[in-house]
């Protein structure tokens, strides 16, 4: 791996964030016909850390190892969002109450299988931005 200047981490670490926010608001749009600004946050966040997983190691862990982890993430993530945005403060970004096992309504087995499988081409896309900049 080259050498990168600290500027250009912070340059493609600003285009992973940004394309982690539009794939995710993309993805809900999609999903559930609208969606809201904290989830571009979220899905900024999210595939800075799902698809940078591997870069915290020496030895990076085996893909699949990655994507489950990923899919740990984002579901730890959107818990956490959920508590914040829909329990704290009563905005109602989403529900699952109405999904089998769910917990507090905020997160479910579903989306956890659902944010693991797309925890592979999160790790693609975030290579695929970075692997641009060398």
């Amino acid at each position: 791996m080259k050498n990168v200047g600290f500027a250009s981490e912070l340059i493609q670490a600003f285009v992973v964030f940004l394309a982690g926010g539009f794939i995710y608001g993309l993805i809900e749009v999609i999903y559930r016909g609208h969606t809201h600004p904290s989830m571009f946050v979220l899905g900024g966040i999210c595939l800075l850390w799902v698809g940078g997983f591997g870069r915290f190691f020496r030895r990076s862990p085996p893909l699949w190892m990655q994507v489950i982890l990923g899919g740990t993430f984002i579901t730890l993530a959107e818990f956490i969002c959920g508590l914040i945005y829909n329990v704290r403060f009563g905005l109602h970004v989403w529900d699952y109450s109405d999904l089998p096992l769910n917990i507090m309504g905020q997160i479910c087995p579903l989306f956890f299988f659902a944010w693991t499988a797309l925890s592979l081409p999160a790790i693609a896309i975030e290579r695929m931005i970075r692997r641009n900049f060398r």
